[in-house]
């Protein structure tokens, strides 16, 4: 079965376009989690409430998660409580973003 770590890892394919920064190093990913049924529940957040970009994250991070045969279906949840700062980055995606300024 799909661990929630190889999750984390092909979510790392997902870029944000506007910054070139992947939806894990940018701390957007709340929660995840799959059941033995394969039904994989991401909670996350974006960058700000009025981001243009949640149907282009959802289609992005389905794709990428239907590449894993055990994977039945994707439930994408946002939620903006806790809002995103900067500070729920990793050091990997501070690091890029310092590159970007």
């Amino acid at each position: 079965m799909t661990t929630v770590q190889e999750i984390h890892n092909q979510l790392k394919n997902v870029l944000d376009p506007e910054l070139g920064i992947n939806i894990v190093d940018l701390g957007l990913l709340y929660d995840v989690n799959m059941s033995e049924d394969g039904m994989v529940s991401i909670l996350m957040t974006l960058t700000t409430p009025g981001c243009p970009l949640s149907s282009y994250f959802e289609k992005e991070i389905k794709t990428q998660l239907h590449r894993f045969t055990d994977v039945k279906n994707v439930e994408i949840t946002l939620t903006f409580d806790p809002i995103w700062t900067q500070e729920k980055m990793t050091k990997e995606g501070k690091n890029q973003l310092a590159l970007l300024m």
